[in-house]
């Protein structure tokens, strides 16, 4: 009886998808400490806002030094070294007796934790497999879809049994659980191994190729590199705001924070759901115009939020716009991939997702001092709608990959 042996790679997804799952259930759980925050240090929106978009700033920013340390010493100590860090940095938000404090520990915690692993993690799914890149990737940044799913409505369970301070040191105690066993998946590209990507046979008496493609000095200098980068840049604007800021939506037209964390649950559905529906459309399509269609997505459903005033209106932005949001992280790395080859990928991707910081650091915090001070989001949201569809106007420029390449091939 022959057995059948599952490709390594598969295992490298695994550990990959164990990794997001964990750094972003425990960042996109926010949205349940958000009112007992505001109310524990008696804080505006806009600062209560910052919590998570220092976290969010710093795991985005870090990306490019994660990247190039991944690339030189592979993902495994990255991705438990990281996923450490968000551990430690909930149990010392825990013990905040100011707001600042929790600033420190989750903040600074779980933005540097997921910095290190989020990255590596990701990048060497891409060494892993060629042809099925699209859907090994899908698979592996579903994670952050079913992280998203779970972390909000499980917080706010815990919150509500145990309070804020005592759910903090039970997610740090599943975050190490979670570091030993991704750490253990996740491992450097095949040809460290003898191994082709997508499990094919190496030819005979060859060993397998080292991955080719351009440096991040030789990246940085290209067009298609400062189109993602821009396009992402502006997008990331709105992109994180409802993450933050649906719970005190709902709750502001009167149907309750309760109703808000069932928002952010629907955002993880729609996010797993547009993670494999639209990675599975690429290949029809071509993965960058693919791409381009999610910005045209996010930004026309952030209009639809701004307009609504009722429960089926708000659910219909959540799932459609979690669907938006998770095809964007589904196809960035692949499309990165195409264009750069992975040589450098892992420090590559780093520097386009620094882009992303910038507006995860702005938006949601401009989001909440607008409410602030003028009593309603819907000129932030209509704001980062607009920016959404510049995005989409920059990325339709960029050349198709192949084209592109076709015409670099004769200079190198």
């Amino acid at each position: 009886m022959s057995v059948v042996r599952v490709f390594a790679g598969w295992r490298v997804v695994a550990g990959a998808f164990l990794c997001m799952l964990t750094g972003f259930a425990v960042a996109y759980s926010f949205a349940a400490f958000f009112g007992p925050l505001e109310m524990e240090f008696g804080a505006q929106r806009g600062d209560t806002s910052l919590v998570f978009s220092i976290a969010a700033f710093l795991y985005f920013l870090l990306g490019l030094p994660a990247g190039l340390i991944g690339d030189r010493l592979g993902p495994r100590p990255v991705v438990i070294g990281g996923l450490l860090i968000v551990a430690l940095g909930l149990v010392i938000a825990a013990q905040a007796s100011a707001l600042w404090q929790v600033y420190f520990g989750y903040g600074l915690g779980v933005g540097l934790g997921v910095g290190l692993s989020y990255v590596p993690s990701v990048t060497t799914v891409q060494h892993w497999f060629v042809r099925r890149r699209g859907t090994a990737s899908g698979v592996a940044v579903a994670g952050i879809g079913v992280g998203t799913l779970i972390g909000a409505p499980l917080a706010n369970a815990l919150i509500a049994g145990i309070g804020w301070r005592q759910t903090y040191l039970a997610m740090a105690g599943f975050t190490v659980v979670a570091a030993i066993i991704a750490g253990a998946l996740v491992r450097r590209g095949p040809h460290f191994y003898g191994l082709e990507p997508d499990g094919d046979s190496a030819s005979a008496g060859k060993p397998p190729a080292a991955p080719t493609g351009l440096s991040l000095a030789e990246a940085i200098r290209t067009g298609p590199f400062w189109g993602i980068y821009v396009s992402a840049l502006l997008m990331s604007f709105g992109l994180f705001t409802p993450f933050v800021h649906l719970v005190p939506y709902a709750r502001d037209i009167g149907l309750g924070s309760g109703f808000g964390v069932l928002l952010i649950t629907l955002l993880g559905v729609g996010s797993t759901v547009g993670r494999f529906l639209f990675a599975s459309v690429t290949p029809w399509l071509g993965r960058r115009l693919s791409f381009a269609l999610m910005y045209i997505g996010a930004g026309v459903m952030l209009i639809v939020w701004s307009l609504s005033t009722n429960a089926p209106m708000l659910i219909f932005f959540a799932l459609l716009f979690g669907a938006f949001y998770g095809g964007f992280v589904a196809i960035a790395p692949s499309l990165a991939a195409d264009y750069f080859g992975g040589r450098a990928l892992g420090a590559v991707i780093g520097a386009l997702y620094s882009g992303v910081a910038f507006g995860a650091l702005l938006g949601p915090p401009v989001a909440g001092y607008a409410y602030d001070f003028l009593g309603s989001y819907s000129g932030a949201i209509v704001a980062g709608a607009l920016l959404c569809f510049v995005a989409f106007v920059i990325i339709i420029l960029v050349p198709e990959p192949a084209r592109w390449l076709s015409r670099r091939a004769p200079s190198h």
